[in-house]
């Protein structure tokens, strides 16, 4: 394939990825708000759909043998989440804000499993062991604020089966766009000397984050700030789990020295985020730039040392 024919490529991959992640995200939530769902089933809902484009993607890369960028995509693409989404809806709305308890549950989970993340980077624990404790904090998570969000649950009109029918077309368009782009940009980026970090790191990492971000942002601007942090946390937990923990039991997922830097980048900026939203007003436009700058440095650092 020619670096012209790869670029035709990448871009309509991406075009198509994130058009059908777009369908997919917005079928979930209106499905959710038809049952009447609370804000933070609704939030994992989001996440669920928007998420597709990096899942997808860091898993294609993986099976390939592209582990930098396999790892590279999930590490890039959830720093970008917590700044793009958490951040970014502090600075344009001027704070955003979640119930203690919410976000003790929340926070809690996510904190746990990104923890669990570096400890596999670092070759502390196998895949296996990372996997089992991973869902030993998450199966209690999803139980607690099931029965949690059960006594938020609204009343709901008779939801009709329409919704659903494009989600199975808009996965297929996900998976497929998701192996253009990993085939085009590893073809490209090649051809530019660019290494396979800053592929999987600054280039498919935010590319495959726009679905989660304009989510994320709309949240914000609609001062549903319950919605907004869960579906930022899960969709980072999902990219975790699904992304780095299940393939890391069939096939190596880290690579250098590098990626075990950027798994702590994002436990620090996951552990921050908790913090700067846990006062009652929530996080406001200086944590939300704090954010934003954990973002930025980590880019720097990609170049520089990438």
């Amino acid at each position: 394939m020619s670096t012209s024919v790869a670029a035709v490529v990448f871009i309509v991959s991406l075009a198509a990825t994130l058009y059908a992640a777009s369908v997919f995200a917005e079928r979930l939530d209106h499905l959710g708000a038809r049952l009447g769902l609370p804000e933070g089933t609704l939030g994992l809902l989001t996440a669920a759909g928007a998420d597709a484009p990096e899942l997808a993607t860091a898993i294609v890369a993986l099976s390939t043998g592209a582990k930098s960028v396999g790892f590279g995509v999930v590490v890039g693409s959830n720093v970008f989440n917590i700044a793009a989404m958490i951040g970014a809806s502090a600075l344009l709305c001027g704070r955003v804000r979640i119930r203690r308890d919410a976000l003790v549950l929340e926070g809690g989970a996510s904190i746990a499993v990104t923890t669990l993340m570096v400890l596999l980077a670092f070759g502390v624990l196998s895949a296996w062991v990372v996997l089992a404790l991973a869902l030993a904090v998450l199966v209690p998570y999803v139980v607690i604020g099931f029965r949690r969000e059960l006594e938020h649950q609204r009343p709901h009109p008779p939801v009709s089966s329409r919704p659903l029918l494009l989600i199975p077309p808009s996965v297929a368009v996900i998976v497929l766009g998701s192996v253009g782009m990993v085939h085009a940009a590893l073809k490209l980026g090649h051809a530019a000397g660019i290494p396979d970090v800053l592929i999987g790191t600054l280039v498919l990492a935010v590319v495959t984050s726009i679905p989660n971000a304009y989510t994320g942002v709309r949240l914000g601007l609609a001062r549903r700030g319950s919605a907004l942090v869960s579906e930022t946390l899960n969709s980072n937990t999902i990219n975790l789990v699904g992304g780095l923990a299940v393939p890391a039991l069939f096939v190596s997922v880290v690579a250098g020295g590098l990626a075990r830097a950027d798994a702590v980048w994002l436990l620090g900026a996951t552990v921050l985020a908790v913090a700067l939203l846990a006062p009652r007003s929530g996080v406001h436009r200086a944590g939300g730039a704090l954010l934003v700058a954990s973002w930025v440095g980590f880019a720097v650092v990609q170049a520089a040392f990438g």
